[in-house]
């Protein structure tokens, strides 16, 4: 495909130049490495409210329903071209899909056993909210979010500020001890909110002290959506691997929903990478696990070897969406760039996958028939 034809994905966030101004005016030659860390972090913790504005502009389309997005998006709204749309949508709803059959499923010995999640880099995502929310209400389960101290302070105030959001956490008070001092973590009955720098995983000897209220006894979904891709290889390996080999003993049921860009060396993936580059992104473990066969042998080094059902974006659309699902979002707004939707959902991928016990059917690739890429349940 010619060059003008690939979509830049810096002018389909629409209304934005090639950078939003962080970093400008002072070289990284006369920053401190601790000054360099620091600014590299931030634009890290930057990409959650570019995420929050992307599903805010889904949802006022009439793509996603989600009353909570509103809540935490940080200014105006800005409305996403229609492929970026299309691709919150899918990349949403398919997550949803694992996500909800996670929780609502029962396991052959007991309807009555409580899960747990656990969300890296979770930012402002709603999806605990929406789960509380859904009628019929969830089985108890617990929800537990990691981030940056900066995200998780802007998720708490938020939170905090809206009585709607407090009265979906069951068992939330106002005790001291809900919410830390400096307003970093919270901790009820069924909801953590954890400010850490997954990094450090790497090299504890002591679980985080805040890691007590993670049950390591309870079948769990560990969901990384666009996390893991912005640490060092190796790094990213050991975080995953801190779950399945530290923190969850081999009798635990497992899951794991990773979604993350792929294919860094087609034209279109050189131009995403450079795209990105503009604003000081560095996807860092895109060229180790650059395509869904690499993907699918990494979950095995961790571990997880049975549903490996990885797609593509583009692959979810075209074979997992219902037909008149399709219609009824085609008809919300006029994809006219399909070979460009098409370039775009090819080079991100969802990957379910689970390390379990036969006990538990929900976690089984027989037991997934959703609308997203691997399985995970």
């Amino acid at each position: 495909m010619p060059a003008p034809r690939i979509p830049n994905l810096n002018t389909l966030r629409r209304g934005q130049g090639p950078s939003t101004g962080r970093g400008q005016g002072v070289s990284s030659s006369s920053r401190s490495e601790g000054e360099e860390k620091l600014a590299k972090d931030h634009i890290v913790q930057q990409t959650d409210q570019d995420a929050s504005v992307s599903r805010l502009s889904a949802v006022e389309l009439g793509y996603l329903n989600d009353p909570f997005a509103v809540r935490f998006v940080s200014g105006p709204g800005q409305r996403r071209f229609p492929i970026i749309n299309r691709g919150t949508y899918v990349r949403t709803k398919a997550i949803d899909n694992l996500v909800h059959r996670f929780v609502f499923s029962s396991s052959s010995s007991s309807s009555l056993t409580k899960k747990q999640i656990i969300s890296l880099g979770a930012g402002s995502d709603t999806r605990f909210f929406r789960l509380q929310s859904h009628s019929p209400p969830p089985p108890p389960f617990l929800y537990h979010e990691i981030d940056f101290p900066t995200n998780t302070a802007y998720k708490i105030t938020t939170i905090t500020s809206s009585l709607d959001l407090l009265n979906l956490i069951p068992g939330y008070s106002s005790e001291p001890d809900t919410i830390s001092a400096n307003g970093t973590a919270l901790s009820t009955p069924s909801y953590h909110i954890h400010p850490l720098d997954l990094r450090i995983l790497s090299s504890v000897t002591e679980p985080p002290e805040s890691f007590t209220s993670i049950d390591s006894t309870l079948p769990t979904l560990i969901i990384s959506e666009c996390c893991l891709i912005y640490l060092p290889p190796h790094l990213a390996d050991s975080t995953v691997t801190y779950f399945t080999r530290t923190l969850f003993p081999p009798t635990t049921p497992l899951g794991l929903i990773l979604y993350e860009p792929i294919n860094p060396h087609s034209a279109f993936g050189k131009v995403m990478v450079r795209n990105l580059a503009t604003r000081g992104i560095v996807l860092q473990t895109l060229y180790k696990y650059e395509n869904l066969e690499a993907q699918r042998a990494r979950l095995r080094v961790y571990g997880f070897t049975a549903g490996q059902e990885a797609k593509t974006v583009d692959g979810i659309w075209e074979e997992e969406v219902p037909r008149n699902e399709k219609e009824r979002v085609a008809g919300l707004e006029m994809v006219d760039e399909v070979e460009e939707w098409r370039l775009l959902a090819g080079h991100y991928c969802n990957i379910p996958t689970r390390q379990l016990t036969p006990s538990y059917p929900y976690l089984r690739s027989s037991a997934l028939k959703l609308l997203s890429t691997l399985r995970t349940q």
